[in-house]
């Protein structure tokens, strides 16, 4: 089949590179090209060992690449050749000057603008794929516009509302997808063409088009409140602790309202990945960079409540192992932030992991995909550190596991074979309630859950 479009995505990381493996899937007359600055990230999508694990990831890339979906290391030419460009780069939370911290560090945006100024030779729609706070694409949109003539530059926000572990059945069958633009007439005729793509898969009706801050801000907002939902149940999930309650069954009582739904009321150690704390911590230096100090309070709250959650299941393992952990062997099942990905970006278990360091503990992390990243989150922690994929192997000889991930196999694990292995008296910290309790209990262990009674043998 001859490629008639071409549609070009710079950044290829969790979110650009399966973005643009689903649309090469269903557009297979397009030709969509990733590049990406990190010549080895590359070198990995073009190989039999992908640079991230997503289920069902690899069929996608096995059915597209070389086909019509390309993965390449030249920037420049193809900004040249295509007149479509997702822009999908990482957006970190600044570290330094004004609104450390808190506000986006929009500095490779801005790269990446004056990189499709300095090598367009034809115009282009420009389409931020990467989460932004609002009113960049009006940053973007003045380096566009400060020359070549002719050549015209249309900024589209397009946010991605896909979870890991989920990435591809959120990609197919997306709850929404979100196109913003100017409403001129040049706006509307690109957000048009972004339209005419997303229709070969996606029912019109959940196509949306909004102007372009709208589309900016939703993202942000969306992350907000999904992240709140957690902060709220882990906050409870504290006074169900002191007064015998149990956070599943308040959850269940509570997620039954129609109005509020169960979705997101599930207690643990803590949210992790990419973007909530990023995004909210954005929305935090918005409200007060537009001088709403109390909007401000509110949304930085849900982080705190979020640190909190931490701070009380190391105390809580602290306390229950007799005030000391030195020279103990602590295993941590998980690490990735969720499950079904290998991802670890904020994940609770770094906070943890370097907690227990501190009180000299000897540390061993398992996790079926995250070991890598792992390996580097840790890589400047002193102390005793080992890494070990199989969970049997781990638990062997540790005096207490601590779930971290809630992985399909931590779920089936014989943890009869485990207590044999470990030392004795023998404890389970399930940061993610995902194990049987009260069989774990029946089995010999010391059973701490989240927001439900301790199980304990003294």
């Amino acid at each position: 089949m001859k490629l008639k479009k071409n549609i070009l995505c710079i950044g290829a990381g969790y979110v650009g590179a399966p973005t643009m493996a689903m649309i090469a899937c269903k557009c297979p007359d397009y030709k969509v090209t990733v590049v990406d600055i990190n010549a080895a990230r590359i070198d990995a999508w073009n190989s039999d060992r992908l640079p991230i694990y997503e289920p069902g990831l690899e069929e996608i890339i096995g059915k597209t690449r070389g086909k019509n979906l390309f993965f390449s290391r030249d920037i420049e030419e193809g900004i040249r050749q295509n007149d479509i460009i997702f822009v999908s780069v990482n957006t970190p939370t600044k570290t330094f000057g004004t609104g450390a911290g808190m506000a986006a560090d929009l500095q490779y945006v801005e790269k990446t603008a004056r990189q499709i100024l300095e090598y367009s030779e034809s115009s282009k729609i420009v389409i931020e794929k990467s989460t932004l706070p609002v009113k960049t694409a009006q940053a973007m949109e003045r380096i566009l516009s400060s020359g070549k003539g002719n050549i015209t530059f249309e900024v589209l926000s397009n946010p991605e509302f896909m979870a890991e572990g989920t990435a591809i059945s959120d990609l197919e069958h997306p709850d929404r997808v979100l196109i913003g633009s100017h409403e001129t007439p040049e706006g509307l005729k690109a957000r048009a063409r972004l339209v005419d793509i997303y229709a070969r898969w996606v029912a019109p009706e959940k196509i949306l088009t909004t102007n372009l801050w709208s589309s900016e801000l939703s993202k942000l907002v969306a992350n907000a409140f999904l992240a709140q939902r957690v902060s709220s149940i882990n906050s409870v999930s504290a006074l169900c602790e002191k007064t015998d309650a149990n956070i599943s069954e308040v959850a269940r009582a509570v997620g039954l309202d129609s109005r509020i739904g169960a979705k997101f009321l599930k207690a643990g150690v803590g949210f992790g990945g990419s973007c909530f704390k990023k995004d909210i911590l954005n929305l935090v230096y918005l409200c007060q960079y537009y001088g709403l100090p109390e909007v401000a309070d509110y949304w930085e709250s849900v982080v705190k409540i979020n640190e909190y959650q931490q701070d009380r299941f190391i105390a809580n393992i602290l306390g229950s192992m007799f005030s000391t952990l030195a020279g103990k062997k602590i295993g941590i099942l998980g690490f990735a932030f969720k499950a079904d990905t290998g991802d670890t970006r904020e994940s609770p278990a770094i906070y943890i992991t370097r907690k227990l360091l501190s009180e000299h503990a000897h540390v061993v992390i398992s996790d079926p995909k995250a070991l890598e990243n792992a390996m580097i989150d840790l890589a400047c922690e002193e102390g005793q550190i080992s890494y070990v994929e199989d969970p049997y192997r781990a638990a062997a000889g540790c005096h207490a596991l601590a779930i971290m991930t809630d992985w399909e196999i931590y779920r089936k694990l014989d943890y009869r074979r485990i207590y044999k292995s470990m030392v004795k008296p023998a404890f389970i910290f399930d940061g993610r309630n995902i194990v049987d309790h009260r069989k774990c209990f029946e089995i010999g262990f010391n059973v701490y859950p989240i927001g439900k009674p301790a199980l304990c043998h003294f």
